[in-house]
């Protein structure tokens, strides 16, 4: 059974984090050891050793750090002050030790051993997801992260992601306007919010779900801290659906963390022609993450609760059923098909003349029945 999570066991936590060559993985072994942190006060060398993974020059070290007075105490103050800073963003803070720590979380091989938290997390009973993507998201990347989302929403689940630009903002916005509940895990500390400076979208995330970090506040940010983030995204997650990746980047490291910590992933196909594709299709094509087509994909290969909560879902993408088209308007969204169509190719195919066609269009972009993209490119709108 564990011990309450006082304040002392959060003090020695984060003093942990501060003792170099000791990782989430070395502080959850050390945690099992000592359920008792403040154990480690009175513990000599030889039963340090005893801890998995924790060696004799690592043991010396730990014991250096918690006996030499002077460094005991800066880090102490150091702790403290995180702990003080906490009210100032109207954050909070759980450790391994809390019952509230995400379950699924606390199950990955190096658990964050504590989590900066402005907002509320969900129940750790509730079912979540994991979507992510790239930075550079197309048209149709972010239609598909919209109805995605506004499909697992209805179906009650939780929606992951980094809140990076791209499909991560486009996840967490679908989902915020669908009321559903979603929650941004940052690679900074919960004050720095460096992809949504004006206040756009994290207020409101906080407002229904909430921003967490392992980071400690103030830190600064460093490439090295986004790999730690994707291995947080994917292991609070059921699973992970990846939406537009080229052949690298960070949702590919997402996906690979999840495989690591033996959860699904999941891919939706896009262009052979699109690089914000060939990522996502390769890893399909290896294996790696089931491709899927509808948000039925998803539900059943989780089964158990998720099948449960599902009502039954249409495929992706899906044409409009806006009620309020004239036939011929209609006619040119049957024409248009699912992907980008140069204005030329449309007249050719819907047999009106450019004048007239660019007259219907405009209408149809009041309805909100397509979308205009540069190159005098038009796509349809997915509901």
């Amino acid at each position: 059974m564990r011990p309450p999570d006082t304040m002392e066991q959060r003090l020695f936590l984060l003093l942990l984090t501060l003792v170099p060559g000791i990782g989430p993985a070395r502080i959850k072994a050390i945690v099992s050891s000592f359920p008792d942190l403040t154990d480690i006060l009175h513990a000599d060398i030889n039963e340090l050793v005893q801890v998995s993974g924790i060696g004799e020059s690592l043991a010396r070290q730990i014991h250096h750090f918690f006996h030499h007075a002077q460094t005991r105490e800066v880090a102490r103050r150091a702790a403290e002050e995180q702990l003080a800073a906490l009210p100032r963003y109207n954050a909070s803070i759980i450790t391994i030790l809390d019952h509230t720590y995400p379950a699924l979380l606390r199950e990955i091989y190096d658990p964050p051993p504590c989590l900066f938290i402005r907002g509320s997390l969900p129940d750790t009973e509730s079912y979540g997801l994991a979507v992510v993507g790239t930075r550079y998201a197309s048209q149709y990347g972010k239609q598909a992260t919209a109805l995605v989302c506004k499909e697992l929403v209805d179906c009650g689940i939780i929606i992951f992601s980094g809140l990076a630009y791209g499909i991560d903002m486009a996840a967490h916005t679908a989902t915020l306007e669908n009321g559903g509940i979603t929650v941004a895990v940052l690679a900074s500390g919960i004050d720095t919010i460096y992809t949504d400076p004006k206040g756009k979208v994290w207020p409101r995330i906080v407002e229904q779900g909430a921003i967490i970090s392992e980071e400690w506040i103030g830190s600064e940010l460093s490439p090295g801290k986004f790999p730690k983030r994707n291995r947080v995204i994917s292991g609070i997650s059921s699973g992970t659906i990846v939406i537009e990746s080229d052949l690298k980047g960070g949702s590919l490291i997402t996906a690979a963390s999840a495989l690591e910590q033996n959860r699904e992933v999941f891919a939706i196909p896009g262009s052979i022609f699109s690089r914000t594709s060939r990522g996502t299709n390769k890893l399909i094509q290896q294996g790696q993450a089931k491709a899927i087509m509808s948000v039925d994909d998803i539900i059943s290969e989780l089964g158990g609760e998720f099948a449960k909560k599902h009502s039954g879902s249409s495929p992706l993408p899906k044409s409009s059923t806006n009620d309020n088209l004239t036939p011929l308007e209609k006619s040119i969204i049957h024409c248009m098909g699912n992907a980008p169509i140069h204005i030329d190719a449309l007249a050719t195919a819907s047999n009106i003349d450019i004048p007239s066609l660019l007259v219907h269009l405009f209408e149809l972009e009041l309805k909100e029945a397509i979308i205009q993209q540069p190159g005098q490119l038009f796509q349809k709108k997915m509901p």
